[in-house]
C-alpha cells in the first residue's frame, strides 16, 4: 500500500511540474520579431537577421514560412532547421477610432427610428 501512494504520489508530481515547465523554445513570428529575436533563433546571426527585418520593410510581411527562402541567405536547408521554431501570423490590424462628431443636423430621427429631413415639414 506504501508503495502504490509513493508511485502515486510521484507521478502526481511530475505531472503537475510538466505544467509549469517552460517550452524548450519558442516560436518565433517573422512578421513581427525584432532583429534581437531574430538572432536568438540558431543559424541567424546578426547579419541575416537584419536582411529578415530588411525583406520585411521592402517586400511587406510573409504571406508564409516558406516565403523566408526569398531572403538573401537562407536556404532550404536552413528553413527546414527553422520551421517548426517559425510561424507567420499577420499583424493585428490597427482598429480605427470612433469619431464622437455630432449627428448631421439636417437630419432627425423619429422614436419610432424612421429619419426624416429636418427641412421636411412634418404632416399636419
Amino acid at each position: 500500500m506504501v508503495k502504490l501512494v509513493t508511485t502515486l504520489a510521484i507521478a502526481f508530481a511530475i505531472a503537475f511540474a510538466s505544467l509549469f515547465a517552460l517550452p524548450a523554445s519558442a516560436v518565433v513570428n517573422i512578421n513581427t520579431a525584432s532583429k534581437d529575436e531574430l538572432i536568438a533563433l540558431p543559424g541567424i546571426g546578426p547579419a541575416k537577421a537584419q536582411a529578415i527585418v530588411d525583406y520585411r520593410k521592402l517586400n511587406g510581411p510573409f504571406k508564409s514560412v516558406d516565403d523566408l527562402k526569398n531572403v538573401k541567405g537562407i536556404g532550404a536547408k536552413r528553413l527546414e532547421k527553422l520551421r517548426a521554431e517559425l510561424t507567420v501570423t499577420p499583424a493585428q490590424p490597427k482598429v480605427a477610432a470612433v469619431s464622437a462628431a455630432k449627428p448631421d443636423a439636417r437630419a432627425a430621427t423619429s422614436a419610432k427610428g424612421d429619419v426624416r429631413s429636418a427641412e421636411a415639414k412634418p404632416p399636419k
